[in-house]
């Protein structure tokens, strides 16, 4: 009896037949299902899909994906970065923060306290109004993915840029070392919630290239963790030997 009553304080996970789910190479998830989808923890995806239903990003979970597509509707209530998101309905619910690049739907219905940023209707859209404004983009600092650059960024930092000092290089393989191993940790599922979002604030600010901030938080988010792996150890010294140099 002792031990039916603690399994049943844990929720069941049913698996749709049909569904698929898959990780790539950057540790990303990728989840495809006939059905809804209700996502109820925060994580990186390289794809959400829900083939015949609606997706539904619940309050407090924070979400970046590369694609997130709905037959029906994506209900957005937490926080969503993501650079493509088709349904036939989007909703922003009440405090809903979403960064979308491309969005593709039939009706778009935001509440009052929700916040909506990006919302271009295709890549036409966005090319044309990034060259509106060549010159101001060109002042923004650069904020590509440092654990998987490009071959485009690449060419411009090698073709364009002066060699770097050998202090910078250095300083950027912590930066870059740290960035892959939380990006890598964060996919993990028995980080508690609290630890999680700790650690993703660090990984924003890397992503962000928003060093100060990165300075100021990320003893304090480590220190969050009760049982730390080996590679978030590792993450924490390579941005204990960039800060102390």
């Amino acid at each position: 009896m002792t031990s039916a009553a603690d399994q049943s304080n844990f929720p069941t996970m049913i698996i749709p037949r049909g569904t698929e789910i898959r990780v790539n190479q950057h540790g990303q998830l990728s989840i495809k299902t006939p059905g809804n989808l209700v996502i109820q923890n925060s994580g990186l995806y390289s794809e959400l899909e829900s083939t015949n239903g609606s997706i539904r990003i619940e309050e407090n979970v924070t979400v970046e994906a590369v694609s997130i597509r709905a037959a029906q509707a994506c209900f957005i209530q937490g926080t969503v970065t993501a650079w493509k998101v088709r349904a036939r309905r989007i909703t922003l619910e009440d405090k809903a923060r979403a960064f979308i690049m491309l969005q593709e739907s039939e009706s778009l219905e935001l509440s009052k306290t929700s916040r909506l940023v990006g919302n271009f209707a295709n890549e036409k859209e966005l090319f044309l109004m990034m060259g509106k404004f060549t010159a101001q983009l060109k002042e923004l600092p650069g904020s590509v993915d440092m654990a998987s650059p490009t071959p485009l960024a690449e060419g411009i930092r090698t073709g364009i840029q002066a060699p770097p000092q050998p202090q910078r290089d250095e300083g950027a393989d912590h930066l870059r070392s740290a960035q892959a191993l939380l990006e890598r940790e964060l996919s993990r599922t028995d980080l508690a919630p609290g630890e999680a979002e700790a650690l993703r604030e660090v990984l924003y600010g890397l992503r962000e290239r928003n060093l100060p901030r990165v300075a100021n938080v990320y003893r304090d988010a480590f220190a969050e963790v009760k049982a730390p792996s080996d590679a978030l150890r590792q993450a924490h010294d390579h941005l204990d030997r960039y800060f102390r140099r």
